[in-house]
C-alpha cells in the first residue's frame, strides 16, 4: 500500500511564504513523477507544478517565479516552495504521484494525498 502524506499548510498574510512538503511511502520500485495540484473553492483541480524523476519540472501560469519545486529522491519527498502568494493561491493543494509498482501487469499507478489547505489573507 502506497500513501502519500502533505505537510506545510497554514494561514499566512499576502506576500509571506510557504513550504509544501509531501512524503510517499509503501512498497514500491521508483517514483516516475511527482507534482502538485490545486482546488480552489468552486473550481476544478488544476496542476501547480510537476517534477520529473530525474529534475525536469513544468509549472502551470502565472505560478512560475513564485512557486518553485524540488524532489528529494533518497527521502520519496516532493517540496513546493512559495513565495509572495497571494489571494488567489488560496485552495487545497493535494500532491500527486506516478509510482512504479513490484508487479508486472500494469506497475504505474497515479496516487493521490489527501489534500493540505493554503489560506493567504490579510
Amino acid at each position: 500500500q502506497v500513501e502519500l502524506v502533505e505537510s506545510g499548510g497554514g494561514l499566512v498574510q499576502p506576500g509571506e511564504s510557504l513550504r509544501l512538503s509531501c512524503a510517499a511511502s509503501g512498497r514500491f520500485q521508483s517514483i516516475s513523477s511527482m507534482a502538485w495540484y490545486r482546488q480552489a473553492p468552486g473550481k476544478q483541480r488544476e496542476l501547480v507544478a510537476r517534477i520529473i524523476n530525474g529534475g525536469d519540472t513544468n509549472y502551470k501560469d502565472p505560478v512560475p517565479g513564485r512557486f518553485s519545486i524540488s524532489m528529494d529522491n533518497a527521502k520519496n519527498t516532493v517540496h513546493l516552495q512559495m513565495n509572495n502568494l497571494q489571494s488567489e493561491d488560496t485552495a487545497v493543494y493535494y500532491c500527486n504521484a506516478d509510482i512504479l509498482l513490484y508487479r508486472i501487469l500494469q506497475p504505474q499507478e497515479t496516487y493521490w494525498g489527501k489534500g493540505t489547505l493554503v489560506t493567504v489573507a490579510s
